[in-house]
């Protein structure tokens, strides 16, 4: 029997960061659309209007490289929605420098916003999970941290390691019903390519098959699957790619 789009993630619950823009976003309306209760939660203020205007059930704002703060925003989403199913990581920053430049300064950001904030918010949700034995983690990477990229060396390591951390994780809980996998999209037009150089936009456009970087939109409805049951069920340690051919596993 197929279950309605809108019937899919019926009765669970949502934490998705980096929420208040891009991928995020997209993911926590797709969730909302399928049934799910969503908290949007993210650094940007703006957030609180977005969960606002899309229907979720609370917009937080916080520091995901600040334990403490993941600790409590994680503790206010459990609260607010009564227990987290789900969690999605989102957020992240993206600049541009070849290596032989970069300040020590851009590497050690770029891989606490995008790798060690990841880690916490990963650990922050295990112990409900692990107690009601079930529960799915889905971190969003890179496809560059699958084949690596000119200028983004820092940002391909940080993705490299939300892709290995969650292989680990993923052998760690899953027999005790706790799922995890990841999402390696390739480009996608939302505001975290704002500041990439247009001359490797134009570059990358001509090396994907399909010859166009992709939306938001079309990125979420992996989450979706990755989030549901049946169609959920056996994704363990996964890398899902939607990345317009960048990447051919």
């Amino acid at each position: 029997m197929t279950v309605p789009q809108s019937m899919l993630l019926a009765g669970r619950t949502a934490l998705v960061t980096g929420a208040a823009s891009g991928i995020g976003r997209a993911i926590a309306v797709h969730f909302l659309a399928a049934g799910a209760r969503v908290v949007l939660a993210d650094r940007a203020e703006s957030v609180v209007d977005a969960a606002s205007d899309i229907g979720g059930v609370a917009g937080l704002v916080f520091d995901a490289t600040d334990e403490n703060q993941v600790a409590d925003t994680v503790a206010a989403a459990a609260e607010a929605l009564g227990r987290i199913d789900v969690l999605v990581t989102s957020h992240g920053i993206l600049t541009q420098s070849p290596l032989a430049q970069m300040p020590l300064a851009q590497w050690r950001e770029t891989l606490e916003v995008d790798l060690a904030s990841v880690f916490l918010l990963n650990r922050a949700v295990l112990p409900g999970m692990l107690a009601a034995g079930d529960g799915r983690i889905i971190n969003v990477a890179s496809q560059l941290g699958i084949k690596g990229g000119a200028s983004l060396a820092h940002y391909a390591a940080a993705k490299a390691g939300v892709i290995a951390m969650s292989k680990s994780l993923a052998l760690e809980v899953s027999a005790r019903g706790v799922l995890v996998n990841a999402i390696a999209p390739g480009p996608i037009e939302t505001p975290l390519l704002d500041g990439i150089e247009e001359d490797w936009k134009v570059a990358k456009r001509a090396e994907l098959p399909l010859g166009r970087f992709g939306t938001a939109d079309e990125v979420a409805p992996t989450a979706v699957l990755l989030a549901s049951n049946p169609g959920g069920n056996l994704f363990v340690g996964q890398v899902l790619g939607p990345n317009s051919g960048d990447v051919m596993p």
